[in-house]
């Protein structure tokens, strides 16, 4: 049975988006992957921009609200920033609660935040990935 990850952050609309699309690349369907804010913003033009340059898939990314997975059950919620670490720490059916914090890359003009946080967030899944894999497998 496949795990399931959420990405949480405030707005879902840049950080938890680009998590969403490049742990479902990289896990290659090992997981089912969501992601969702605690107050949901349209998605940013320059994360959709930064995934497409990237070969990374978008058809399915939407912004949701937390409350879409009211009484659903997660392996592992990942938070991607302190607020919405804070707001979520008591989510009901989270086995793991992990807190990856990184700041907002929407509050610079242009794109080299997103950049950053992509590159980031892609280096951090790498290894997520390895490490659930190692776990499947033993």
């Amino acid at each position: 049975m496949k795990k399931r990850v959420l990405f949480l952050c405030v707005g879902n609309s840049a950080r938890s988006q680009l998590a969403e699309a490049l742990l479902r690349h990289q896990a290659q369907g090992q997981f089912d992957v969501f992601s969702a804010g605690t107050q949901p913003e349209p998605i940013d033009e320059r994360t959709l921009t930064l995934l497409q340059k990237n070969d990374l898939d978008t058809s399915e990314l939407r912004s949701k609200s937390v409350s879409e997975f009211s009484g659903q059950s997660f392996d592992f919620v990942i938070s991607l920033c302190e607020k919405s670490t804070q707001e979520c720490q008591s989510f009901p059916l989270a086995d793991k609660i992990i807190a990856w914090d990184y700041p907002d890359p929407r509050i610079e003009s242009g794109t080299r935040g997103f950049e950053q946080t992509f590159r980031e967030l892609n280096e951090r899944i790498k290894m997520f990935v390895l490490v659930q894999s190692k776990d499947i497998n033993d």
